[in-house]
């Protein structure tokens, strides 16, 4: 089992990314919201998962340990596929799956391209009680409760394909949207350069504290 990879983007598109692992090109299939962020050349780390299947090898890849961890969850309940998983946190956070399968919206999985009625009130109910509860939480603030959980997933995603750990990039990010003025530009970019400033080029990206 493949469960992680690091190495330089050789190509990408919003599905897949081409990654040079030791000089084997390892195409991975990611969410559009973990590819948006990648650049060529860059160096990336993603959380993996090997679907086997008969004539096919597929490898898809995550940004954080919990979307592999839900894109899995997912990939168990009858009908959904891993194109349709990856259809959910192409759309979804993982702190959006749990508050949807916590309060029971099965309409918040039929939005999804893909997921009809009937398996998206099946997500909801095959999810009860296997995926951890949400998590995200705004901090107060006029500019900071307009960050939503998909944009603060999209940003600690961002620290970690720039090879900060899981645990690092999260901090930093919580860090920085604390400090985050009033009508600061809140977009997903700028919000990452911030927390780029904030972790700053010698804070050790395993140690951050």
């Amino acid at each position: 089992m493949i469960s992680s990879l690091r190495g330089a983007v050789l190509s990408l598109n919003p599905q897949s990314v081409v990654v040079d692992v030791h000089g084997v090109g390892m195409r991975v299939f990611v969410p559009g919201r973990t590819s948006s962020v990648m650049r060529v050349g860059e160096e990336v780390v993603l959380h993996t998962t090997l679907i086997v299947r008969e004539d096919d090898l597929s490898l898809y890849g995550f940004g954080t340990a919990e979307e592999r961890d839900t894109f899995d969850l997912l990939c168990s309940v009858n009908g959904v596929g891993p194109k349709s998983a990856l259809g959910v946190l192409n759309e979804m956070s993982v702190d959006e799956i749990a508050h949807a399968v916590a309060s029971d919206d099965d309409q918040a999985f039929k939005a999804v391209s893909g997921i009809g009625p009937k398996t998206a009130k099946l997500i909801a109910l095959s999810l009860q009680g296997k995926v951890a509860s949400p998590t995200f939480e705004s901090p107060r603030g006029s500019v900071n409760n307009t960050i939503s959980p998909a944009d603060h997933t999209a940003i600690v995603q961002a620290l970690v394909g720039l090879g900060w750990s899981e645990r690092v990039a999260k901090k930093g990010v919580s860090d920085m949207i604390e400090q985050l003025p009033d009508g600061a530009d809140s977009s997903v970019a700028a919000l990452v350069k911030r927390a780029l400033q904030l972790l700053g080029p010698q804070t050790s990206r395993e140690d951050f504290s």
